[in-house]
């Protein structure tokens, strides 16, 4: 192994346990922003650009690292910035973080998959490369699936770079909207399930049911 690839796998080691150590969960916890709400709002009012700057930074962080708190993270920039500016804010911090992620996989392992597994992928590998804008959509629009773990995964696939930034972007949309919405009534939620109710992920598999359709429309006219 290369001393770039050793180094980027160190980084990636280094920033978990710096999260760990410091104890980042106990900020990126439900309970944490409702009780300092009062405190992060006043500073974003006061600081709104470096509030804007700060939030997006420790998203891409967050998500880079594939560190725990992306809802959280998603409920406090409704609460700051609006449900609105607050996908905006999110959708550009997890695009990023994703992205980064997702190279960081490709560079580390993807080589190494491919000389382990061989001839074995290549079907996966090439049905993936010709539909991965639908299956993207449809990972990141279902949320039963983590989103760092398709991050990883994308990464050992062929799927070209353009093409996983812009369904990352368009995917976790809805998602975010829900959340971000979500936190503008921080006050009234006792905690995170509340908002994923079973209506509400129905309509998530509907969507990424729904972003399947172009590569059953495929194999249909494939057959016929």
């Amino acid at each position: 192994m290369s001393a770039a690839k050793i180094a980027v796998i160190a980084a990636l080691m280094l920033g978990v346990a710096a999260f760990f150590y410091f104890d980042g969960w106990s900020y990126l916890s439900f309970d944490y922003l409702k009780q300092n709400r009062d405190r992060l709002l006043d500073y974003a009012h006061a600081n709104y650009a470096g509030a804007v700057l700060i939030f997006i930074g420790v998203y891409i962080a967050q998500t880079a690292f594939s560190l725990p708190g992306g809802l959280i993270l998603t409920l406090a920039g409704g609460f700051l910035f609006g449900s609105v500016l607050g996908t905006l804010f999110v959708n550009i911090g997890a695009t990023a973080g994703a992205t980064l992620a997702f190279l960081a996989a490709r560079y580390v392992l993807r080589d190494w998959v491919e000389r382990r597994f061989g001839g074995k992928l290549e079907a996966i590998q090439s049905g993936f490369e010709q539909n991965a804008a639908s299956y993207l959509l449809t990972l990141r629009l279902i949320p039963l699936f983590p989103f760092f773990l398709v991050n990883l995964a994308a990464g050992i696939t062929r799927v070209r770079v353009r093409v996983y930034v812009a369904a990352t972007a368009a995917g976790i949309i809805p998602g975010s909207f829900v959340y971000a919405y979500a936190g503008r009534q921080l006050g009234s939620i006792d905690s995170p399930a509340e908002i994923a109710s079973p209506r509400v992920l129905l309509a998530f598999v509907f969507l990424g049911v729904l972003a399947l359709a172009p590569v059953a429309y495929k194999k249909f006219k494939a057959r016929g």
